[in-house]
């Protein structure tokens, strides 16, 4: 049983299409007492199914059958209505605007058991894993690249950062904007796709420049067993 504690937030609808997703964010406000008021406003018409202060404590907001506000203009992998699709997961940080700063273990140790019951409930794919930023490239940076993605990986809960066996299949930029395309990312703003790709798979350098490190990366993701899950 994950310990939580309820704090209702009437902005919800619906949902109208089953759960494959998980979506990370940030909250971006200066401390989880704004970011709950915020979640809870009705005129701010936002929400996420939880949320995670930085001591760990884990807060239900939407209920996960009901459809949450989280994603705003988004997609992922042919799906446009994010928020019907997915569990929105809010994580305590100031983010770019206000400090951002490295999440605290605690709160990713709470993090992990929330992320492993709602995987098992809806059998979500670890390539279903997602942050905001990947979902809507051109509008967000969150979780942002101090955000332990390698951790989730090494418990299988999130696709790894491929380092092992590489190579670089020499794709003309056109080329790796279609395999990136393929692999999930809307790439209607190439550059915004380049760097959300980065600051996933590659967050040391964050510069929106297709290098062979980026498209050995994304090779790898594309074949059935991605390097790098060992």
């Amino acid at each position: 049983m994950i310990d939580m504690i309820e704090t209702p937030s009437p902005n919800f609808d619906e949902r109208t299409l089953p759960i494959s997703m998980i979506v990370l964010h940030y909250t971006g406000m200066q401390d989880a007492a704004s970011a709950i008021a915020r979640l809870s406003d009705p005129e701010a018409k936002v929400s996420a199914h939880y949320l995670i202060a930085e001591d760990g404590q884990i807060v239900r907001m939407v209920n996960e059958d009901k459809r949450a506000w989280h994603a705003g203009r988004s997609h992922w992998r042919k799906v446009n209505d994010v928020n019907s699709a997915s569990v929105g997961i809010e994580i305590v940080n100031p983010g770019h605007e206000f400090g951002y700063r490295p999440f605290p273990v605690a709160q990713i140790d709470a993090l992990i058991p929330l992320m492993q019951a709602i995987t098992l409930r809806y059998k979500i794919t670890r390539g279903n894993v997602v942050g905001h930023s990947d979902i809507a490239p051109a509008r967000k940076d969150d979780p942002g690249e101090l955000f332990p993605w390698e951790r989730l990986a090494k418990l299988r809960l999130v696709l790894p950062s491929p380092t092992k066996n590489l190579m670089d299949p020499h794709w003309t930029d056109g080329g790796f904007l279609l395999a990136l395309e393929r692999f999930g990312y809307d790439v209607t703003d190439p550059l915004a796709a380049i760097r959300a790709f980065q600051r996933r798979f590659r967050p040391a350098t964050i510069d929106g420049i297709i290098d062979g490190e980026c498209r050995s990366k994304l090779l790898a993701l594309l074949l059935p067993r991605p390097m790098g899950d060992d």
